[in-house]
């Protein structure tokens, strides 16, 4: 072993926004006195700033990584989870062998169920600073480590249109559209006009040759998802994410048999098992892995999963401060199957300053950073705002 973790270093890195994510709060609406709101387009709590927790692991050579997870809502929960128990479990380890670690800590909570969750989120983290760390001591980017780099750019798409009405949505995808985006996706809890409204006006403005799919929240039952897909797809649906809650295989299986657009799910998943649970009895077409819910090492599992049984990779993109973004764009980078990548703009834009390193979203594509490790360091407003769990 030439370098083993020292300290591991948990934070919570939390910014205001002007307005919400997916817009403006609605009637009845308003947040509690935590910050936190339930859109009743999908009964899901957001929280009224962006917060993400993240953590820092330093090796006894001095080398360090920084990893990124969720922190929404109850961010000390992974807080405890890495600081009363993965991190003692960690330091000792050789960082070299990033998957290796990640399997082991896994299996701590195995036989007491915890596959998932603020647990797996909490070991993503751990494991995209691992990677960092393994990229430093190699002096490569994560990708080349992967295997292959196959591309230094991947095609983005902008996801949401976070404005009070339709035709300020309209209008705000119009600019998106200027600045050299072709592919959108709409949030059909807050289109308040109904999904096959928003759709039809956006494809009015924006034109036949630009793609537009519909994220439906995991909201419908396997009958009202093929309803609305139905009214959808004669304005030209791009693929409908997320249309029926997580639980319901059985539904997901029907909406994919009957479905006539794509269908794109695994958002929410944490490992490579959640898409083993539904690829042998539903017909997806599209996997969606994200970073800070699965960590590098489950992230390149269902993405080697998809290669293998013909299904695209759009990953998805909540960027937090943006590690877990650059790490997703990395593991993004080695794999084939990738076909796209979830911009979101509304969070990317305004906390740019957080981040230093090549990682860049301009006219409909991103640009891979090539630096050792992720490619990307903590800026010193960033390193200022972060409070110790």
């Amino acid at each position: 072993m030439s370098d083993s973790v020292k300290s591991v270093e948990t934070f919570a890195l939390t910014l205001p926004r002007e307005t919400p994510y997916l817009g403006v709060a609605r009637d009845g609406e308003q947040p509690n006195a935590r910050g936190y709101l339930v859109r009743k387009g999908n009964r899901t709590v957001y929280p009224i700033f962006d917060r993400s927790v993240l953590v820092r692991i330093e090796t006894r050579n001095g080398v360090v990584g920084w990893g990124e997870t969720y922190g929404l809502v109850a961010p000390g929960a992974v807080g405890a989870i890495i600081g009363d128990l993965l991190a003692d479990f960690t330091i000792g380890s050789d960082p070299a062998n990033p998957s290796d670690i990640y399997d082991r800590l896994y299996d701590l909570m195995r036989v007491r169920g915890y596959t998932g969750g603020f647990y797996v989120d909490a070991l993503a983290a751990i494991d995209i600073a691992l990677w960092d760390i393994a990229g430093k001591l190699a002096g490569k980017p994560v990708s080349k480590l992967l295997g292959k780099q196959v591309r230094d750019t991947i095609p983005a798409y902008v996801s949401g249109l976070p404005e009070k009405t339709l035709a300020r949505r309209v209008v705000l995808a119009e600019t998106w559209l200027e600045r050299g985006f072709n592919a959108f996706k709409f949030a059909t809890p807050v289109a308040d006009d109904g999904p096959a409204c928003e759709l039809a006006a956006l494809r009015k403005a924006l034109g036949d040759r630009v793609r537009i799919a519909a994220d439906m929240h995991w909201n419908q039952t396997s009958e009202e998802a093929l309803d609305l897909i139905r009214a959808m797809e004669p304005h030209g649906l791009w693929f409908a994410e997320a249309p029926v809650r997580t639980e319901d295989i059985a539904g997901l299986e029907a909406v994919c048999t009957y479905s006539p657009v794509p269908i794109a799910v695994g958002e929410e998943w944490r490992t490579h098992y959640d898409m083993l649970h539904r690829i042998g009895r539903c017909t997806l077409s599209i996997v969606q892995p994200e970073m800070g819910h699965k960590g590098i090492t489950n992230f390149m599992r269902i993405g080697q999963l998809a290669e293998q049984h013909g299904l695209e990779v759009i990953p998805h993109a909540t960027i937090g401060a943006g590690i877990f973004l650059a790490a997703s764009l990395q593991a993004s980078a080695s794999l084939d199957a990738v076909t796209a990548h979830e911009f979101q703009h509304s969070i990317f834009e305004p906390n740019r300053k957080l981040l230093n390193g090549g990682m860049e979203c301009k006219a409909g594509v991103y640009t891979v950073p090539q630096g050792a490790g992720l490619g990307v360091e903590l800026s010193k407003e960033a390193l200022a705002l972060l409070q110790p769990i």
